[in-house]
């Protein structure tokens, strides 16, 4: 998988840049408002897409910038972009409210995102046409909701494993395995599906 989403990576300049404003909101909280103006949006966005409600959505995410904003003196840089960390609270807010039942999990799947997956297969018999995305939607709705996140973040957001490490507290490598035994599943699952038709 070589498509990744500029949306995520930013240059040395921009990320030295960035470092300039997490370095004065950590010396005083008044200066976490740069931060919180160039990210709410896509803090809500990835809320949005997993609670599936705007009301809820926004809820959370104040929750998360509050949150960013007591805790942002334990920040560091770990050759991420700051985002990466906010997305951290923000899924770690939204597990809060989950196991609380508070809120329920929804999951944004559109037919490109089915196609990243797809080829990913590594042979033919699994591609993805019309008739097998079914069987394809059938077997993500089989995943852990620890595997649909991570499908979510590779495949749908396009993100590099580096940064969904980053979120997930986990190693890149950790990562990488991961996501290799979901499309393993995944393939396992449709064959089998494709096997009863």
């Amino acid at each position: 998988m070589n498509a990744t989403n500029a949306h995520y990576h930013h240059t040395k300049d921009a990320i030295a840049q960035e470092e300039l404003l997490i370095k004065a909101a950590q010396k005083d909280p008044k200066a976490f408002a740069p931060l919180y103006d160039k990210y709410y949006v896509q803090i809500f966005r990835f809320v949005l897409k997993r609670l599936g409600n705007e009301q809820d959505a926004s809820d959370v995410t104040s929750q998360v910038f509050v949150k960013a904003i007591t805790s942002i003196k334990k920040y560091q840089f770990r050759g991420v972009p700051f985002t990466s960390w906010l997305h951290m609270v923000a899924r770690n807010e939204m597990n809060l409210a989950f196991r609380s039942k508070k809120y329920d999990r929804t999951v944004d799947v559109k037919t490109d995102h089915l196609h990243n997956i797809a080829d990913e297969f590594e042979d033919d018999n699994a591609g993805l046409d019309d008739e097998r995305l079914p069987m394809l939607l059938e077997g993500i709705s089989q995943l852990t909701l620890d595997e649909i996140e991570l499908l979510e973040m590779r495949y749908f957001e396009k993100r590099p494993f580096k940064e969904v490490s980053e979120i997930l507290e986990i190693t890149e490598s950790n990562a990488k395995v991961r996501m290799h035994r979901i499309i393993k599943k995944l393939k396992s699952l449709m064959l089998e599906r494709h096997g009863e038709d």
